[in-house]
């Protein structure tokens, strides 16, 4: 008798359960939806349970196919351990890597990165996907995460890949018209352009001074007329003079050497975010993971640093 459920549908579940539909999980299956849909249902029925809930357009685990789904991950990740067990040593890294990256970030330095990454790993397929805001911790779409900040859950494994300075900037025409602060308290009289992304409070502000590394950081509560969920547009606006801007220094580097933004309240830190590959432990004997990483380290870094060095 045919055992009820065979290896191979293992991976299959567990492709459709990372895409939000049939069609896509089709798509990179390779298959018809109609294929995709006849063999899921096969599986609900050996099972004798409803694994997803579906509707025209999207579909979502049911409480059966949430637990399925865990056991599922884990098998498969024993399985993928007990494939490297028995690998040779001498192999090359293979398979399929995800990397999740934020827009500005991902486009200006990793997809770069990647590109000469490719060409010597030949054998090691990466899926690069951007995002305004990273994904959940517990989100289990990829592999390797870039983020700025080291991640706070200690199951997940955090990589410091370079240093990263924020700076306080401006448009030398807004500090003309509305002056220069010299405080961090003189920020709440000027209009600053807030950004919305990540887990961080929005509108809050907080900076100390190098000269007094154990004081109390200064929390400033920021008001403005523009804030976005895009970096870039939030410099482009900076640029326009609509006020003062707290960025990345890789991001605005080329302005400031141009002297189309300037630097506000220079003698004061704001808090690091130094930029992170974070992963679970479980890929952390993964040797395409593992090689990819080690890459990021070699080659972001100097990369970074030619920007970020005072």
């Amino acid at each position: 008798m045919n055992p009820t459920i065979a290896p191979a549908d293992l991976h299959f579940f567990a492709t459709v359960a990372a895409n939000p539909s049939l069609s896509s999980a089709a798509r990179e299956l390779g298959l018809s939806t109609a294929a995709v849909s006849k063999r899921l249902s096969s599986m609900e029925a050996r099972l004798g349970t409803a694994l997803f809930n579906r509707t025209t357009r999207r579909m979502s685990l049911t409480e059966e196919g949430a637990a399925f789904h865990v056991q599922v991950k884990r098998i498969l990740a024993d399985l993928e351990g007990l494939a490297r067990t028995f690998n040779k040593l001498g192999d090359a890294p293979s398979g399929l890597l995800r990397v999740n990256a934020t827009l500005g970030f991902g486009r200006s330095h990793i997809a770069p990165l990647i590109s000469s990454f490719a060409h010597e790993h030949k054998n090691i397929e990466v899926r690069l996907q951007l995002s305004v805001n990273p994904p959940p911790l517990s989100d289990d779409a990829f592999d390797v995460c870039i983020r700025f900040g080291e991640p706070p859950d200690s199951r997940i494994i955090a990589k410091r890949l370079a240093a990263n300075r924020r700076l306080l900037v401006a448009s030398p025409a807004y500090l003309k018209k509305h002056g220069v602060p010299q405080t961090p308290a003189g920020l709440a009289k000027h209009s600053c352009i807030g950004i919305r992304q990540g887990e961080e409070a929005y509108g809050v502000w907080r900076l100390t001074n190098p000269k007094t590394p154990h004081a109390k950081a200064e929390v400033i509560k920021t008001r403005g007329s523009l804030s976005t969920n895009d970096g870039e547009i939030a410099v482009n606006w900076a640029l326009d003079g609509h006020g003062i801007l707290m960025r990345a220094q890789w991001d605005i580097d080329r302005y400031l050497k141009s002297g189309r933004l300037v630097q506000v309240l220079p003698g004061w830190q704001t808090p690091p975010a130094d930029i992170y590959a974070v992963y679970p432990e479980r890929h952390a004997s993964t040797a395409r993971v593992k090689v990819f990483v080690d890459w990021l380290a070699e080659n972001l870094k100097p990369m970074v640093a030619k920007v970020t060095k005072s």
